[in-house]
């Protein structure tokens, strides 16, 4: 079908493709040109189905969403990269002991990149992609579009200042790309998802039907938690139609039968509204609301249920059917006063207090819809942040997310996932939410270096990216939050540091040649098979990379007879990048019984030493493993 379309299109003038899109649009699609460009199409078989009063055969019929580059976005999700990361000491904060991450580079090959290291390892992600009006749509494959060539795209701007691409009958919206780009990340960010893990993903409008469809079948259909809808803003501003205020939320488990029911702590305009009746326990307990003790129709029968028990006027009672609690637990909430009696028929209800026994404060679950905070707060956190420069307007506001964080039940020493990571809101918020819990939550944050507008005051200001941006954020927002719980019990051990990493090739030349390729002056050069310029960090990295290991371990750097020696999580590895090392050190290391030890080729001078160096780990450590690069 996809080649007659190919065929039979080109035929169609565009007039005669507007003129049939106004009569049906229901068969207008998308396919590729010879040279894999998305482009307008019209399903001729379905057009036929359209004009005809008989049933139209199509073998390849079927419920699914389909588009042109879907298979070569599932082929590019099981395909490995060949990349690795490279650390940035100077654009860190707290380096060697910072459990927190931020990395440079486009997000599909960083997420193949994490994705042996943090298999099944990340309780949260939060993305907030490019929406599909154009804005900043440079996600296509692998490849930044050239600046001029992206900007030659670009037209007007919708009221949040939106880059828009031109919506003309030649350069129209396509979704088939924008599928694509989704798609193929989010097959590859599943797989990092704990078992109790959560995804949310902000979409408006434009692709929130298509969003749904990839997510149910990316993730399951029965997997999904919810389409929450966050009122963004007060009023609309320049829409011609409807007014526009909100957003989505999509909320999608990795297994829902592992998640816990969310609850959240009660909001005042809550209390207000429900927790209305007081008694002689309020100043104790709060208000309480009521439920009738009274089972109702739709509630199985239990014999358990069925019992008489004593009102306080001396009178036994018994239900109609069936009461809700047991005997045994209605006699205890009698006597911590948490049953009622009507005047009237003297019937017994619940009294739910808005307070527990121990004085603690009820949860709620939580409701579909975000309205108590805005993008208002969100330009607003960054301007206090930014001295009111405007180097990023609209973004996600911390408290949404921090919300979010909490809706998605996460432990105090969790590992939160954004990689759209954009103004950096997701690490504000997990470094706030941990000011104010004592807790340990961890981010990994993911950006693409995305240049910033020449004429833009975040260009002015001296940022000439995104993610210069986002770790300034974070280094301000980390400042300010200490500042602000100085007082604050333990609040000198809150991780406010971030290790920064950037993408790049492998640290290793290739090294496979076929025999008429080389000559005496590569062979030569093959005396070291790694890169030149690449240090000690680079090397560490790709090693931890390679095993599987957590970027967020602590590294910790020793002097050994004159050679430096990365220790990291301890002993869980143990490696040496120097030339020549002093071969006393191979011993020391030996009794920290590392799990795995790494050396590079050229740290021993000959033979005899790199065979000694087995000798001595298997006399001193047995269990350690050795590698040499």
């Amino acid at each position: 079908m996809i080649e007659k379309l190919k065929m039979q299109t080109p035929n169609i003038t565009e007039q005669n493709m507007e003129q049939i899109a106004k009569l049906f649009p229901n068969v207008m699609t998308e396919t590729q040109d010879k040279n894999g460009e998305v482009q307008k199409a019209i399903d001729f078989d379905l057009l036929k189905q359209s004009l005809s009063s008989v049933l139209v055969d199509d073998a390849d019929e079927r419920y699914r969403l389909d588009w042109p580059g879907k298979k070569a976005a599932l082929l590019k999700a099981n395909t490995p990269v060949t990349k690795t990361l490279r650390p940035c000491r100077d654009d860190s904060v707290n380096f060697d002991s910072t459990e927190n991450v931020y990395i440079e580079g486009d997000n599909f090959e960083v997420l193949k990149i994490l994705q042996e290291s943090y298999l099944g390892k990340i309780k949260m992600i939060y993305i907030d992609p490019p929406y599909n009006t154009g804005k900043d749509f440079i996600y296509k494959d692998t490849t930044q579009i050239k600046k001029a060539e992206y900007e030659e795209k670009l037209g007007a701007t919708d009221e949040e200042d939106n880059k828009l691409f031109k919506n003309t009958d030649s350069n129209g919206r396509f979704h088939s790309d924008w599928l694509s780009m989704m798609y193929e990340r989010l097959i590859v960010a599943r797989d990092l998802l704990k078992d109790d893990g959560v995804i949310f993903i902000s979409i408006d409008d434009n692709e929130v039907h298509n969003l749904r469809e990839i997510c149910d079948e990316v993730f399951g259909e029965e997997n999904a938690l919810e389409q929450m809808i966050w009122k963004k803003r007060y009023q609309g501003a320049k829409e011609k139609h409807l007014v526009a205020v909100h957003e989505y939320i999509f909320v999608y488990s990795k297994v829902k039968e592992s998640i816990r029911e969310i609850y959240v702590p009660a909001t005042q305009e809550y209390i207000d509204r429900y927790y209305t009746h007081k008694d002689e326990n309020y100043n104790s307990r709060g208000g309480y609301r009521t439920q009738p003790l009274e089972a109702g129709k739709s509630m199985d029968s239990r014999d358990n249920l069925t019992f008489s028990f004593e009102a306080p006027n001396g009178k036994l009672i018994s239900p109609k059917r069936q009461w809700i609690w047991s005997k045994e637990r209605v006699l205890d909430a009698i006597d911590h006063g948490e049953i009622g009696f009507t005047k009237d028929k003297y019937s017994p209800y619940i009294k739910q207090y808005l307070k527990d026994r121990k004085g603690v404060v009820r949860k709620t679950k939580k409701q579909t819809i975000i309205d108590n905070v805005y993008t208002q707060n969100g330009t607003k956190e960054m301007n206090d942040i930014f001295e009111n420069l405007g180097i990023f307007p609209f973004p996600k506001p911390s408290f949404l997310l921090s919300q979010l964080i909490e809706f998605a039940n996460t432990n105090k020493n969790d590992l939160i996932l954004d990689f759209f990571s954009g103004s950096a809101t997701t690490a504000h918020a997990v470094m706030q939410l941990n000011a104010e819990d004592k807790g340990t939550r961890k981010f990994i944050m993911v950006q693409l270096p995305e240049a910033t507008d020449e004429k833009s005051e975040a260009y002015k200001a001296g940022y000439k990216n995104i993610a210069e941006i986002g770790k300034e954020r974070i280094r301000r927002a980390g400042t300010n939050i200490v500042e602000d719980n100085q007082n604050k019990i333990g609040i000198d051990k809150l991780d406010i540091g971030f290790r920064v990493y950037k993408t790049d090739s492998s640290n290793m030349e290739e090294v496979y040649y076929h025999p008429e390729q080389l000559s005496q002056d590569n062979l030569f050069s093959l005396a070291s098979n790694i890169k030149k310029e690449r240090t000690p960090d680079d090397l560490l990295t790709q090693v931890i990379l390679d095993l599987g290991l957590e970027l967020n371990l602590p590294i910790e750097q020793k002097k050994m007879h004159g050679n430096n020696v990365f220790i990291v999580q301890t002993n869980a590895l143990v490696a040496c990048f120097d030339d020549n090392i002093n071969i006393k050190i191979i011993d020391e290391i030996a009794q920290l019984k590392p799990f795995k030890v790494v050396f590079k080729d050229g740290s021993f001078s000959n033979s005899k030493d790199r065979i000694n160096l087995e000798e001595r780990f298997k006399r001193l450590s047995p269990e350690t493993l050795i590698t040499v690069i």
